[in-house]
């Protein structure tokens, strides 16, 4: 079932999931952003590179790419496919490019997006997610070193 929350604070969810993610996977992230630009109402910037080997790199890529969906849809009771729409079409070009054919790109996609909302209902991160989107309400951007504080604090 829908709830009744307001924009900015879905916006906020949804960057909030993908910066949690990216720094869970070990990407680097440099910034997170509420403030609307072109026709984005915000951003999670990654640095170039990686901080730590991830195992699989399209994996991680794909479950960056769908934490902000996966985070919004917690907060609202629905995803909101509108909203995610280019994370949604990269993840779908991520996916042929491994998969090859649109039925085995789905079942990619599903698993991943499984795996990122086991990983959003753990404690340690919807803690995580929550301290990063309230730090995106009350100053709109944040750095990436903040974000990665808020992750770690959330681990206690």
């Amino acid at each position: 079932m829908a709830k009744s929350v307001d924009q900015n604070t879905l916006t906020a969810y949804h960057e909030a999931g993908h910066a949690v993610v990216a720094i869970s996977v070990g990407r680097s992230v440099s910034k997170v952003s509420i403030i609307p630009k072109k026709s984005k109402l915000g951003v999670c910037k990654m640095q170039k590179g990686r901080a730590k080997a991830t195992q699989d790199a399209l994996e991680a890529d794909l479950l960056i790419l769908l934490a902000g969906m996966a985070a919004e849809s917690r907060m609202s009771g629905v995803y909101n496919l509108q909203g995610a729409g280019q994370d949604l079409r990269d993840c779908e070009r991520l996916a042929m490019s491994r998969a090859g054919n649109a039925r085995q790109a789905g079942k990619l996609i599903k698993r991943a997006l499984d795996k990122v909302q086991n990983l959003l209902s753990s404690d340690h991160h919807w803690a995580a997610v929550k301290a990063v989107a309230k730090d995106l309400l009350e100053k709109e951007e944040i750095s990436g070193r903040a974000a990665v504080h808020h992750f770690e604090q959330a681990k206690n």
